[in-house]
């Protein structure tokens, strides 16, 4: 049974959107996507919210979806969050299809 993981990440002044480039221009986003289990890893912007940004994260198991927040790439990506002075909302579904 797989996992979507969706991440709400809210901020002011385009710094959701500095926030994804910066995760894009330093690697993590393709360190993520090659890690054992990930299925997805892809970033949107609601038309109705330009300062959100939305996360849709997929894994194979929970299993894969827990080594990978046990990473050092979360510690990047805290990091960054912080930086941009982003808030999370986050939304977690079971999938049968995988």
């Amino acid at each position: 049974m797989g996992l979507t993981v969706n991440i709400y990440y809210t901020g002011q002044d385009g710094s959701a959107k500095k926030f994804a480039k910066e995760m894009i221009d330093n690697g993590v986003v393709d360190r993520v996507r090659a890690e054992p289990g990930n299925l997805r890893y892809e970033y949107f912007i609601p038309l109705n919210d330009p300062e959100t940004l939305l996360l849709i994260d997929q894994w194979r198991t929970e299993q894969d979806l827990d080594l990978h927040h046990k990473s050092e790439m979360m510690q990047e990506i805290a990091q960054l969050r912080s930086k941009y002075n982003l808030k999370m909302h986050v939304e977690k579904f079971e999938n049968e299809n995988y």
